[in-house]
């Protein structure tokens, strides 16, 4: 369920109230009846990196057989 932010026009007290998305939005203060905006919030979701897929998601498997293939390729050209 997400939390929405709310503010009265009135006392300009701020609100913070855990809604379906299916409810519908608050109008009225409760501290002093005055008239409730709804507000934005600022999401704290933050993607770092070189990417959430390859460093959570990608199979283990093809980076550890690329880590094979690379010590092969530089072993065999060092004994020339």
């Amino acid at each position: 369920m997400p939390i929405y932010e709310y503010e009265c026009e009135n006392c300009g007290r701020r609100y913070e109230v855990w809604q379906k998305i299916t409810d519908p939005p608050l109008t009225t203060c409760e501290a002093c009846k005055g008239k409730l905006n709804k507000l934005i919030s600022q999401s704290s979701f933050i993607l770092k990196g070189s990417g959430w897929y390859v460093t959570d998601y990608a199979r283990k498997e093809k980076k550890a057989e690329k880590k094979e293939d690379s010590s092969k390729s530089s072993s065999g050209s060092s004994d020339k």
